[in-house]
């Protein structure tokens, strides 16, 4: 083979691996290396799509009642299993008809197609069940907001997260176990 057939080839072969690399890391940044979960960025454009698509969409918001607690009394490894248990809840409940994922610290999102390929009782039952993690039986409950982005009078990604928010925190202020 000629010694300049594989001088011209050796740049292009460097900027083939260089692009497969950048790939490789963009997608990785768009994943929560615990949980697995989509992170913000790796979610929003797909829950957007999801909601422009459907219009009986629904936006959840979960945050995890007393996970500090879980932490300080457990350590970080438990919560690192509790953080992981509740991914994982999460994404079954989801399926094939939603995305989920871990907004950061112990604060969920998802977005799902509609409420008849699962209901919110399945969701606050899985999320409320216990962990176990080096032989500790560890209780986890969760709040729950969620939106049907199309009853709001702007039907964006941003105004229905609010509006989940809001319904998450009204959940917190009636007592552990709630989804509203």
């Amino acid at each position: 083979m000629d010694t300049h057939v594989i001088a011209a080839g050796l740049p292009v072969l460097g900027w083939a691996l260089h692009g497969g690399l950048l790939q490789r890391r963009l997608a990785t940044a768009r994943r929560d290396p615990l949980t697995g979960l989509h992170t913000r960025a790796g979610w929003t454009a797909r829950a957007e799509r999801l909601i422009a698509k459907h219009p009986c969409a629904l936006v959840l918001l979960v945050d995890l009642n007393n996970f500090k607690a879980i932490n300080d009394t457990h350590g970080h490894a438990t919560g690192d299993a509790v953080l992981t248990a509740t991914a994982q809840r999460l994404s079954n409940w989801c399926g094939s008809h939603g995305i989920a994922a871990r907004l950061g610290g112990d604060e969920f999102a998802a977005a799902i197609a509609n409420l008849g390929a699962a209901n919110l009782f399945d969701l606050w039952s899985a999320l409320d069940t216990p962990v176990t993690h080096n032989g500790h039986v560890v209780p986890v409950s969760a709040s729950v907001g969620c939106c049907i982005p199309h009853q709001l009078t702007v039907p964006t990604l941003t105004e229905a997260l609010s509006a989940a928010d809001a319904e998450m925190y009204a959940a917190k202020g009636h007592g552990r176990r709630n989804t509203r």
